[in-house]
């Protein structure tokens, strides 16, 4: 950690929320001249406050330790480039179109990476007028059920959220030229061969 550069970093993210030294040093109990130490590079906060820190101007924690926030590089493409993520603690679902950090109830989310689906995890699809509709024998019970079904498309997601005790039928509109894709809450992503 260089507490010039973490410094630097806590002064824009203060100038760009437009807060005062003061305004920031009363959200976390501390002096403004302990902010202006650290904006200063001639110190740095304590670790209880870096969470509070962090949560003031909408960054990780490990971003104000490093001093930068490294945007991410522009990508051109399209929504087959899409990520699924789910938080393990509230089941929380979360997509990106492109590379991501993500984080809930407080733990950093790894991107799920889809298998070719098994039997246990087929689904019948057929069509009906413009639709398509989706039949699966999985179980759908509290502990072990289909989170969500995704048709990811060139330009477009349509994206369908399961609970238990639902029925093992879902109908989206057809999409063509995308894939399928279901999560199961035991075992994880998995893409469909329609």
């Amino acid at each position: 950690m260089d507490q010039r550069q973490t410094g630097a970093l806590l002064a824009a993210l203060r100038a760009e929320r437009a807060m005062t030294q003061r305004q920031v040093a009363a959200q976390l109990g501390v002096s403004a001249q302990a902010v202006s130490k650290w904006e200063r590079g001639l110190g740095c906060p304590d670790v209880e406050l870096l969470s509070a820190l962090a949560g003031i101007f909408g960054v990780g924690v490990e971003r104000l330790l490093a001093g930068a926030l490294d945007p991410n590089e522009q990508e051109t493409g399209n929504m087959k480039r899409l990520r699924f993520y789910v938080c393990p603690s509230c089941g929380n679902l979360l997509t990106a179109a492109g590379s991501a950090e993500l984080a809930c109830c407080g733990r950093k989310l790894l991107p799920l990476e889809p298998r070719r689906a098994d039997d246990a995890h087929a689904v019948r699809i057929q069509p009906v007028e413009d639709e398509w509709y989706v039949t699966f024998g999985h179980p759908m019970e509290k502990d072990h059920f289909i989170r969500f079904f995704a048709w990811v498309g060139v330009e477009r997601l349509v994206l369908v959220r399961l609970y238990p005790e639902q029925g093992g039928e879902l109908r989206i509109p057809r999409v063509y030229g995308g894939k399928l894709y279901l999560c199961c809450s035991r075992h994880g992503l998995f893409e469909v061969t329609p």
